[in-house]
């Protein structure tokens, strides 16, 4: 399957992390999510009942990042993606969760885990 949709960069801040600090403060997280499902027939017809709305698909990460908690990135992204294929007509989803600035000593771009499921 070729077909994709791929949401970039939904940002929101949350409450993960390992350290009770980061827990307790949050901080700002960025989630990338790439959909894999036959666009053939919204290509064809051209209404938004034939894909899946991705408005819809950022509202859940966002509701998700921001109402729940995990003290690990692997586990954030574990938790969207089982909500994306539970929502959504999708065959396959990554997802990649990013932390912008963990709390590591010294300079980096940030940190993320990307899984894929089925």
């Amino acid at each position: 399957m070729a077909d994709r949709i791929l949401i970039h960069g939904i940002q929101f801040y949350g409450h993960h992390g390992v350290r009770e600090e980061e827990r307790k403060l949050g901080q700002r997280f960025l989630v990338d999510v790439e959909l894999c499902l036959d666009l053939s027939g919204a290509g064809r017809q051209d209404e938004l009942v034939a894909t899946v709305d991705y408005e819809q698909v950022h509202a859940l990460v966002v509701e998700v990042g921001t109402r729940e908690q995990f003290r690990l990135l692997e586990a954030l992204a574990e938790r969207l993606a089982s909500v994306i294929l539970e929502r959504f007509p999708v065959r396959q989803v990554t997802v990649r969760a990013t932390k912008p600035s963990p709390p590591i000593p010294g300079v980096l771009g940030g940190v993320s885990v990307e899984i894929t499921r089925t």
